[in-house]
């Protein structure tokens, strides 16, 4: 049902029924708070329908799930312009070739601010209905799973029907060990997967002898270990595959097989407030922080010690302490951006992992920070 909500709300934005697509979502605002598809899809809307205001709020909301996505970005920076705030907007849209260096409305932009900024040449520019060309793209609209499923299929089945015609009239061979068996064989299409399989040396010398290492494993523990991981990274549950991959980091496995699981984690996806699929708490991660090293956590709590720098935000994070009532533990917080922070709400940080002290304490990197109000449960 959600995915259907945003798909109806993207069609009517693409068909130019922007009130169509804002009175579907709006009621909905809540349930879709971590959702930077929604948010994304609603601004457009308002910014459409010439709610600029609106947009702004829902800009500002999607960004903060996704702090670096270029079409919130120029959507900001699209608004800033309608302000006659060519500073900022020009501060939004260096970020953005910084993030997308061929994005084409941002250098468009540019020559824009280039050549009207300071005169009265750009209110001209805008008011003469030019202004949207520095909109950002509308949502992609998701196909229908269903036509696509019964197209492939159609063309398989007539496929097959044409090469098993063709091999009745021994025009061509039974298929096997050809290449026909091996196309029809499904690996996982995510990249990295190929490149940290395990070769036959690795499966015969899985673990090496001597040495201190933080964890002992057996052979078929780490051919095991890493094989679930290899199985999470294909269904994106990256959190719960680092927990895998770091245990054989730090344990007595080969060195060939600690490579191959470092490099695995390199290909994983920094993820948003809505992307992040695996839940893991405070109590788990102080269980054994360097299991967790890397890994991306969504928690709520409040900020007390704040420091906010130019490039930088820092603050004492009181995780669970989003209710005032339970203190599970404090962590460092860095985000190396600055962001608005107030110590008097309760807010939601996504961070990454960072073991301190040998594996006794730990760091949040931060990645995201949602702060309004006071947080549902």
């Amino acid at each position: 049902m959600r995915a259907d909500l945003l798909t109806k709300s993207s069609r009517f934005l693409r068909q130019k029924k922007y009130a169509e697509a804002i009175r579907m979502l709006e009621p909905n605002v809540l349930l879709y708070r971590d959702s930077f598809k929604y948010h994304y899809i609603l601004a457009m809307a308002c910014l459409y329908s010439g709610d600029f205001g609106g947009a702004f709020t829902y800009f500002k909301r999607a960004r903060e799930i996704k702090p670096r996505d270029p079409s919130a970005l120029l959507g900001f920076a699209a608004l800033y312009m309608r302000r006659r705030e060519t500073d900022r907007a020009l501060d939004l849209y260096l970020e953005t070739l910084d993030i997308d260096p061929n994005n084409k409305t941002a250098k468009k932009a540019l020559k824009i601010i280039r050549k009207y900024s300071g005169t009265d040449y750009l209110s001209d520019w805008i008011d003469a209905g030019r202004f949207s060309r520095l909109y950002p793209p509308l949502p992609k609209v998701r196909s229908n799973p269903a036509r696509i499923i019964v197209s492939l299929v159609c063309a398989v089945a007539v496929s097959v029907l044409a090469y098993g015609a063709l091999i009745g009239l021994k025009v061509m061979p039974l298929p096997e060990n050809t290449l026909f068996k091996r196309a029809f064989k499904t690996t996982p299409g995510r990249n990295g997967w190929m490149a940290t399989s395990l070769d036959q040396e690795d499966r015969d010398s899985p673990v090496e002898t001597g040495g201190s290492y933080r964890y002992i494993l057996t052979r078929s523990q780490v051919l095991s270990m890493y094989e679930d991981a290899r199985k999470l990274f294909t269904t994106y549950n990256d959190e719960k595959a680092k927990i895998f991959l770091n245990r054989i980091i730090e344990s007595n496995a080969s060195e060939s097989i600690r490579t191959k699981a470092g490099l695995l984690i390199s290909y994983m996806d920094v993820p948003g407030f809505d992307t992040l699929k695996d839940r893991i708490s405070y109590r788990e991660v102080m269980e054994d922080p360097v299991l967790y090293r890397d890994c991306y956590v969504i928690w709520r709590g409040m900020a007390t010690n704040l420091a906010i720098e130019q490039n930088s935000t820092s603050f004492d994070f009181l995780v669970g302490y989003d209710t005032r009532t339970k203190l599970e533990g404090l962590v460092p917080t860095l985000f190396n951006f600055s962001v608005g922070v107030s110590p008097e709400k309760p807010l939601e940080i996504l961070g990454k992992i960072v073991p301190l002290q040998g594996g006794d304490a730990i760091q949040l990197e931060g990645t995201a920070i949602h702060q309004i109000g006071i947080l549902g449960r």
